[in-house]
């Protein structure tokens, strides 16, 4: 048949790319299940005594107005450290976004508004350099100086103990970089799904054999704990930008640059705390539009511009042909899935064969893929466990798709933008930040742990109040009642330990048609008073922990996306005094 002729004509380069690929990648993974040596992780007890270096959080930011705020309010109640402030960089037509990072900024004196001299967008690293200019004037008007800088973006959930371990690696390391992890979805939501699988693995096997066999650290561009000096030195091969504005994967090029000029790089290996990994978490695209317009400014701006930039230094050249090697792989992948298929086909059903050199070979190349499966399943089993990992196999098929169309539109894209002499843009994806049970669940942390880490009470103090707790009385109750520990204090750890912001908000921010949005009954049930609307959200203080019942009753009054403040009880009273139609007292 002339169409088996033309099969077995493609099927001879795809059979030797494929074993070629596959070799390289059978080597990773080896190397992977080897094993290597054990990672030195710092004891407790010395992460909280660990001197904390002043750490700069660098969030840019375009169209991010439905999400940024949640992020802030979120972060900021969770995370386990002290001595930091937020950066925020805006462009001026971003209204929205622009009045969400300024009511945020209200709200918390560690956010920091910086606004971009110009329109955008341009790119992220041009964002990031001006977010940087701006926390050099916050240095030189407040006497401080920022020893580490960190790169988060609008949909980040940080980990409560992120910056403390960048804090504790980072004077030994130039460069520190947690893992970063997607959240998870439901099974049958492919494009995500191929996310959790692509990071999972990434995460648990490729970094760490990467770092361990000499390779450049390429920065995951969130969760990076970058040493101030290490940032000057190489912003001084630049014209003063410690981000490249040219190019799409300023964080990779980062990790890439540093490495060549001798920093040291550090990757913390994904463990877990309790049941979930310490890692920043966040959703990834869920649709296919999204995902490709996302994945081709990677392919642009680590395989083309770092080939553009970089070429194929010697040092490096393996783990260059790691990082670019999908510009021939992606286009190839869904041409193998035909011929294989083709080959089943006409097997089974015609009983062809292929000549023998064919089948060993196809042989070879089949084992090395059931074997990568099978670890990508364990890596994905580890994290989302094994009702999701079983999947992987048709989510792989689905991500050669993916890949393909990403690969095919960022070349397209980058060959437009050399011909024209002009820059690719910021191409950013819509983003959603998990609501506040689910991030709740993500991070929990027990209520005697907030408080020994706040340093309301000590560890021997905490196990002697837990030993003396009556079975009928919660335990912020019985250290108020017989420990003498303050309300505030027992408060503060039960927004951080709940995600959201803690105090009673000005009275400036308070509209009082918005608190009659609930009958005074329900309100005084509760303890719950809205106080005002922005954005499409309503903020909500209340002096309870916020649970889903709660949220469930609220909803049947609005619609808005429900934001919580906690409050402390006496402020709640006071509050309710003024604002809340007051009971009526019975003749």
């Amino acid at each position: 048949m002339w169409l088996d002729q033309w099969v077995l004509a493609c099927l001879i380069p795809l059979v030797g790319w494929i074993l070629i690929s596959g070799l390289d990648d059978l080597f990773i993974t080896l190397a992977y299940l080897m094993g290597g040596t054990r990672f030195d992780w710092p004891q407790e007890t010395l992460l909280d005594r660990a001197p904390e270096r002043k750490i700069a959080i660098l969030v840019p930011l375009w169209k991010e107005h439905s999400v940024i705020g949640s992020m802030l309010d979120h972060n900021l109640a969770a995370i386990r450290y002290h001595n930091y402030d937020i950066f925020v960089g805006v462009y001026p037509n971003d209204a929205a976004t622009l009045r969400a990072v300024n009511d945020a900024a209200g709200r918390h004196e560690r956010v920091h508004v910086v606004v971009c001299p110009h329109d955008g967008p341009t790119s992220k690293g041009d964002c990031l350099n001006w977010i940087y200019r701006g926390m050099e004037k916050y240095e030189a008007g407040h006497d401080v100086r920022f020893e580490v800088l960190t790169t988060h973006d609008a949909e980040d959930l940080i980990h409560p103990e992120s910056l403390r371990l960048i804090n504790w690696y980072s004077p030994a390391y130039d460069m520190v970089q947690v893992p970063v992890l997607p959240l998870r979805t439901s099974i049958f939501r492919f494009t995500h799904g191929l996310y959790c699988d692509e990071f999972a693995e990434y995460q648990s096997k490729d970094i760490p054999v990467r770092k361990r066999l000499g390779g450049f650290l390429p920065s995951n561009g969130v969760g990076t704990g970058f040493g101030r000096v290490a940032l000057e030195r190489l912003a001084a091969t630049r014209q003063g930008r410690i981000f490249d504005p040219d190019c799409l994967t300023e964080d990779y090029q980062n990790g890439y640059l540093l490495h060549t000029l001798s920093h040291t790089q550090i990757f913390v290996p994904l463990r877990f705390d309790r049941t979930a990994p310490v890692a920043t978490r966040e959703y990834f695209p869920q649709r296919l539009r999204a995902a490709i317009r996302q994945r081709s400014r990677w392919v642009t701006g680590i395989a083309l511009q770092g080939w553009q930039k970089n070429g194929w230094p010697g040092k490096q050249l393996y783990w260059f042909w790691r990082d670019r090697k999908g510009l021939v792989g992606n286009l190839l992948s869904p041409l193998v899935n035909l011929v294989f298929l083709y080959g089943i086909t006409r097997h089974l059903w015609a009983g062809a064969n292929l000549p023998r050199w064919t089948s060993s070979l196809c042989g070879v190349t089949l084992a090395i893929s059931v074997l990568q499966t099978l670890v990508r399943m364990r890596c994905s089993a580890r994290i989302y466990g094994w009702g999701f990992a079983l999947f992987v196999p048709l989510r792989m098929l689905w991500g050669n798709l993916v890949n393909s169309a990403a690969t095919v539109t960022a070349l397209f894209q980058f060959w437009r933008a050399t011909r024209h002499h002009s820059v690719p843009k910021w191409k950013k994806t819509e983003h959603v930040y998990p609501g506040q049970a689910a991030a709740a669940v993500q991070q929990h942390r027990r209520l005697g742990e907030l408080l020994v880490n706040m340093q309301c009470v000590t560890a021997s103090e905490l196990e002697a109040a837990l030993l003396s707790c009556p079975h009928d009385m919660r335990l912020g109750e019985h250290l108020i009642s017989s420990w003498r520990l303050s309300e505030e204090h027992v408060y503060r750890a039960l927004s951080s330990q709940a995600g959201v912001p803690f105090g009673a908000p000005d009275r400036h921010e308070v509209d009082r048609l918005t608190t009659r949005v609930l009958p005074a009954k329900t309100a005084r049930k509760w303890k719950v008073i809205p106080y005002r609307v922005s954005l499409g959200q309503l903020h909500v203080m209340t002096a309870s922990v916020p649970g889903v019942e709660l949220t469930r009753e609220l909803a049947a009054y609005s619609k808005l996306e429900i934001r919580y403040r906690m409050v402390q009880p006496g402020e709640f009273d006071a509050m309710a005094n003024d604002y809340l139609p007051h009971r009526e007292v019975a003749a």
